[in-house]
């Protein structure tokens, strides 16, 4: 593990209100969907960021077959993989604001290196004067690389869906005792 910079210090726990991993990929290229992963667990340790997001709480819930569909094996196969999860080997927390985050990602029993860059703020103190920090990164992966490889022809021409997929991931990190 290398750590560029680390101003934070101790252990922080993800607040799961307040944390979200989002994604968004293009649809019959026109569209952008968006999606999430509702259920969020992440900690950051001496300079390690891990996390974790269960499958089974992607936001799509109608039509029952698209859902099926996208939990099946084509897409996450939920049932062998319930989980996407990330763990860092080097976060670069600068003073000015910026993060980035070089680790490794795996969805559907893949691993994948990943860097995802954005933003840091904090501390904060809450109401309860518990020491709080956000994280809100961005990265951009190819599903094919996931074992996501499903599409389907448009009749002009191009595929149904995009192999670009983007990352958004909001933590709010609590200080832990």
């Amino acid at each position: 593990m290398t750590t560029a910079t680390t101003p934070l210090s101790g252990r922080y726990q993800a607040d799961g209100v307040h944390s979200s991993f989002g994604f968004a990929v293009k649809h019959m290229g026109v569209n952008t969907f968006r999606g999430t992963l509702s259920d969020v667990d992440a900690t950051y340790a001496d300079g390690v960021l891990e996390g974790r997001a269960k499958v089974e709480s992607i936001s799509i819930v109608n039509p029952p077959e698209f859902r099926a569909h996208v939990l099946g094996e084509e897409f996450f196969d939920a049932g062998k993989h319930p989980e996407v999860t990330f763990r860092s080997n080097d976060v670069d927390l600068a003073d000015d604001g910026h993060a980035t985050v070089r680790g490794e990602l795996t969805i559907k029993g893949i691993t994948n290196e990943l860097v995802a860059t954005g933003t840091w703020n904090g501390p904060a103190e809450n109401p309860m004067g518990v020491q709080v920090v956000a994280l809100e990164l961005s990265a951009d992966l190819d599903r094919t690389q996931y074992g996501m490889s499903w599409n389907m022809p448009l009749p002009k021409g191009g595929n149904i869906l995009g192999e670009k997929v983007t990352l958004n991931v909001h933590l709010e990190l609590q200080a832990q005792a």
